[in-house]
């Protein structure tokens, strides 16, 4: 059995562009995109850099720079590239969201689903929580998204 666990954090963009914003594969429609040169799916990164911490493979460093100049902005194929040196089955997935907005509670069985699908996993092994950060942070006050994902691979 291993353990590892992956972060990430995007700020929301100050002049909002044309791209959407999108969390675990979902898009949240009307809500500001996150600033990145990929798609910014904040939580696909937090969860490619704990598969990475399995694996020790870095994915969302020297390989994503391969694809962004190919023009592959899309977070589900850096995922894809860290799932292909993954030796084992995961066993859980915890994933815990710092954000004022958007509100995650509604979404998160949706977020689950999209998950468990591109993990080729049972829903029933992730969870995903979400708090507002009560103003602490820059996060919590709304200019961004935190995320922490541990992992478990058996």
């Amino acid at each position: 059995m291993k353990v590892a666990i992956g972060q990430d954090s995007h700020r929301f963009e100050t002049n909002p562009s044309d791209k959407p914003l999108i969390l675990a594969g979902i898009v949240f429609e009307g809500e500001t995109p996150l600033e990145a040169n990929s798609d910014g799916d904040v939580i696909l990164h937090a969860v490619t850099r704990a598969i990475s911490g399995i694996t020790t493979v870095d994915v969302l460093g020297p390989k994503t720079k391969v694809f962004l100049k190919q023009g592959i902005t899309d977070s589900k194929v850096y995922l894809a590239e860290a799932l292909k040196d993954l030796e084992g089955t995961i066993s859980h997935l915890s994933i815990s969201i710092e954000c004022k907005r958007p509100r995650i509670t509604p979404r998160i069985p949706e977020m689950r689903a999209s998950l468990a699908e591109m993990l080729n996993t049972e829903e029933r092994n992730i969870g995903i929580t979400a708090t507002s950060g009560e103003d602490l942070t820059d996060v919590g006050r709304g200019l961004g998204i935190g995320v922490f994902a541990v992992i478990t691979v058996c």
